[in-house]
């Protein structure tokens, strides 16, 4: 089976354009963490989100449609694979992703 890969320019992961044709302009990228889980880095960090990883190893989830590539193989090859799918439409990821746009709106 091959992997799927997004376009991304240089080794940017803001510029990524996910497989289903989502963008950060579009209907928007999350920083995730290893679970797909978006994360939250201040304080006060809303039960839904994840902690931010304390050793920065960072995803990027699409809530469109749940695919989510890590952020240093797109830092060190310029290539954003696919790294594993979630369902954004139910359970946890679900609640994380609608917290995540109540605070970031």
């Amino acid at each position: 089976m091959d992997t799927e890969t997004a376009d991304v320019i240089g080794h940017d992961v803001t510029t990524i354009t996910c497989v289903c044709g989502n963008t950060v302009s579009r209907d928007g990228l999350i920083q995730a963490n290893s679970e797909g889980v978006p994360v939250y880095s201040g304080e006060n960090r809303p039960a839904e989100l994840a902690a931010w990883p304390p050793d920065e190893d960072l995803y990027t989830l699409c809530p469109s449609c749940g695919r989510v590539y890590r952020d240093s193989v797109i830092e060190e090859t310029g290539t954003a694979p696919v790294a594993f799918r979630v369902d954004v439409t139910a359970g946890r990821i679900a609640d994380a992703i609608g917290v995540h746009w109540d605070i970031s709106s």
